[in-house]
């Protein structure tokens, strides 16, 4: 019997659609899950995926992905590689899993609205291999995670994370609720394959992949690495999407874009930029965070706007200026805070970390070098407990990540400091100004209450740190410390004491 030729029959596979006859369109596509919007139901015939693949082709490719992962984790099972791991690389590891796992799963639903309630019969197919991408990247996660909760009980955390209410749980639950759960299926596509996957999802996993794989975690490198290879291909979901929205509704396009690359560059600056500058062992850096951001978001993210018309976001300059602040407010922040967090920060200033940060910062001295003298100086003079808190940090009622954490000590363009906003008689505070602009554009679809008004409306019983410790199920053995039990700060000896002094 003679076999059809792949371009005979392809076009007519993925263009298959449903002759309506019993229901009209709004029934099958209710504008709230499907998001036409100002654009014609006709107009989405015109959606053309990039990238064409049939179902044979995808479980050959997966399943060629999937022996080459298991393949090498089976290999390493007996080494002793995580025992030799740097504790600060180990962190990293901890970081991506609880920030990333259930999100990965979380895509899958997202995936399926698309596949669901796409306006294009190629589009709902894509979304078909994009939910089983996401499915397969969740168990990855969990799998590899899980292989080393009996040695370290903070691994656990890669599928406790999203189940808890710690305060970067909320803070990544509330950007992803944002770009998944709540839009519909255009509006999942402009943020999610577009933004998200196509700007950020490669400093996390091209970056951190070459980073792990001088760090000698071999497993790392090899599943984020085997993940990435997918994201790749399903991101492609927002481009011919984009392409129809510019046609008909290019003010919402572009609103879209903005709120998404903002939210997910404040959030990534917690989960690439600290765990590049100062988590990653120092002879292991390959560029440092801004580097990489400019390499591979910056240059590539503006030839894509400007490929379909867009502008660049309002923020632009003031992104732009974050990558010399964003992430060592946070790093400085989260490392004092470290009892709140279920990985152990690294202090990451050593004289040698502290020198190669100066290089490639030149303000760094000038803004958090005197925050941490004071840091080093507590320590090696015996009153570590000065560098622990006491209550919370204040967290942005938008991107809910600490408050001052969007300028830097000693910084008179961006200094630390609240954006507040009244809304019905209540007071909301900021860490910025595109953060207090995109909950007033849509403060009716955000439902999220940081853990500081939890803890001020009641909600938090003991009103205390140890009440709030235990309410995002921080237990001592899981809670924070410092990755390096302080000896980055005692190799400076009693000089740097002295003159803190």
């Amino acid at each position: 019997m003679t076999s059809l030729r792949r371009e005979d029959w392809y076009d007519v596979y993925r263009d298959v659609e449903w002759t309506l006859s019993y229901v009209d369109q709004d029934a099958v596509f209710p504008e709230w899950l499907s998001g036409t919007g100002k654009v014609p139901i006709d107009a989405w015939k015109q959606w053309d995926e990039p990238y064409k693949v049939t179902y044979p082709e995808y479980v050959a490719t997966q399943r060629e992905k999937e022996a080459s992962a298991y393949a090498v984790k089976s290999a390493l099972r007996r080494s002793s590689i995580f025992e030799q791991l740097d504790e600060g690389w180990k962190s990293v590891s901890k970081l991506h899993y609880g920030a990333v796992s259930l999100i990965e799963y979380l895509a899958v639903l997202a995936e399926l609205r698309m596949a669901r309630f796409g306006l294009a019969p190629s589009w709902r197919q894509m979304a078909m291999f994009g939910a089983l991408d996401e499915i397969r990247h969740a168990q990855l996660d969990l799998l590899f995670a899980h292989e080393f909760v009996s040695r370290d009980q903070q691994f656990d955390w890669a599928l406790k994370a999203y189940h808890t209410d710690e305060w970067v749980a909320v803070a990544g639950r509330a950007a992803f609720d944002g770009m998944m759960v709540n839009p519909s299926a255009v509006d999942i596509a402009i943020q999610l394959p577009f933004t998200f996957e196509t700007a950020f999802t490669n400093v996390q996993f091209i970056g951190l992949a070459a980073d792990a794989l001088s760090s000698a975690d071999i497993n790392f490198a090899n599943m984020i690495s085997s993940v990435q290879t997918d994201e790749a291909r399903h991101a492609q979901q927002g481009h011919p999407t984009v392409e129809i929205l510019m046609r008909h509704d290019p003010k919402r396009a572009q609103w879209l874009i903005d709120k998404t690359f903002w939210i997910s560059a404040r959030l990534f600056a917690v989960i690439s930029g600290i765990c590049m500058d100062y988590y990653t062992p120092l002879e292991h850096r390959k560029l440092s965070y801004k580097e990489f951001m400019e390499e591979w978001v910056v240059n590539q993210y503006q030839r894509t706007l400007q490929e379909y018309g867009l502008k660049r976001p309002w923020f632009w300059q003031e992104f732009i200026d974050g990558l010399d602040h964003w992430h060592h407010s946070l790093q400085m922040g989260i490392w004092f805070w470290r009892p709140t967090v279920w990985w152990k920060p690294q202090g990451g200033v050593s004289e040698d970390e502290r020198a190669w940060l100066c290089e490639k910062y030149p303000r760094w001295e000038k803004e958090f070098g005197p925050g941490w003298d004071t840091i080093i100086a507590n320590i090696n003079s015996g009153q570590e407990e000065k560098t622990l808190p006491k209550t919370l940090p204040w967290l942005c009622n938008c991107c809910h990540l600490p408050i001052g954490t969007a300028g830097a000590p000693n910084n008179e363009r961006y200094p630390v400091r609240s954006y507040p906003l009244e809304h019905n008689g209540y007071t909301y505070h900021f860490c910025s100004k595109p953060c207090r602009q995109i909950w007033w554009e849509d403060k009716d679809t955000i439902h999220q209450k940081t853990v500081v008004e939890r803890l001020l409306g009641g909600e938090v019983q003991p009103q205390t740190l140890n009440g709030v410790l235990d309410y995002m199920g921080l237990t001592p053995e899981v809670m924070g410390k410092d990755a390096k039990n302080y000896s980055w700060a005692r190799s400076y000896g009693a000089d740097k004491t002295a003159r803190q002094a």
